[in-house]
């Protein structure tokens, strides 16, 4: 039995630059782990088999079973397993939870297959699975640059508490693809704000919540109806600041006083508001390791 953790993630900064002529979007991004994770169990079985405690997760639209039958594939191995997902990163709320969830069914199978793949081979694999996926071979935190591919990892913050809320607004698949639909020229971005945060963040070991930045915050209310009242729920809740999560819905506020966020999460709790108290991880907190 071989047993991955997978955590969320949460964008500090998200910028794009231009329109890629491959059709993506050039990005540069800051991008952190929570350690609000997802678990998957590993075992060998015939030939692959995946549950879920989730009534929401089909297998056949997730990455896990992508990631599993590319893996089988290039590697030549004809070993079967059972990949049991316990889920606790709520689908489809721009958490990057599938392509976590991806990145763990590569380390995983890996590992109880013993095919023994390297750090680099495992990052190609990632590349064709997703923009999200490499990232989370290096967890942690970590600027990421081209379309999200291109990673670089970072030293981590100190430890920062997050306050997550999921709005309860309709989440629909390939919702993130629709969003940049929506970007145009007038939305693009030197990638200044996120020189500057990962610059604060290398010089002096610190991420200023006022810094934060994500394009997608100039769309997302035109696409999720009622999203502008949950924020300023959120903001009514105590959080100073609120941003969105990835592409969305997912709402936080981030803060170094756990007090204060704790107030925050029971705040939306009394409304009855799906929220998560959270807070930062170093990649080492959960690969037990610095890199892959």
């Amino acid at each position: 039995m071989v047993t991955i953790l997978a955590p969320a993630k949460v964008n500090l900064t998200l910028e794009v630059l231009a329109k890629r002529r491959d059709g993506f979007h050039e990005i540069r991004s800051l991008v952190q782990a929570i350690n609000l994770c997802d678990r998957l169990h590993f075992k060998l079985g015939d030939g692959i088999e995946f549950r879920c405690d989730s009534p929401g997760w089909v297998p056949g639209e997730s990455l896990i079973s992508k990631a599993a039958m590319l893996l089988r594939e290039r590697a030549g191995c004809a070993r079967g397993a059972i990949v049991t997902l316990s889920k606790r990163i709520p689908l489809l709320a721009g958490l990057g939870g599938d392509a976590s969830d991806a990145a763990a069914t590569l380390r995983g199978l890996n590992r109880l297959w013993e095919l023994g793949l390297s750090s680099g081979e495992l990052l190609g694999l990632a590349e064709e699975l997703g923009s999200d996926v490499p990232f989370f071979l290096y967890g942690g935190t970590a600027l990421l640059e081209g379309r999200g591919e291109v990673v670089t990892p970072l030293p981590p913050p100190g430890k920062m508490w997050l306050v997550l809320m999921v709005p309860p607004v309709p989440r629909v698949s390939g919702k993130t693809g629709r969003l940049y639909g929506l970007i145009t020229a007038e939305h693009y971005t030197s990638g200044e704000a996120t020189r500057k945060l990962v610059s604060r963040l290398t010089e002096a070991g610190e991420v200023e919540p006022s810094r934060l930045f994500n394009v997608f915050e100039r769309v997302a209310p035109n696409y999720f109806r009622d999203l502008a009242s949950y924020w300023e729920q959120f903001l009514k809740s105590g959080a100073r600041e609120v941003h969105l999560a990835g592409a969305g819905p997912a709402l936080f506020t981030l803060t170094r006083d756990k007090a204060q966020a704790e107030a925050i999460y029971r705040n939306l709790g009394r409304q009855k508001l799906e929220s998560y108290l959270t807070h930062t991880l170093a990649a080492a907190d959960y690969t037990g390791q610095s890199g892959l």
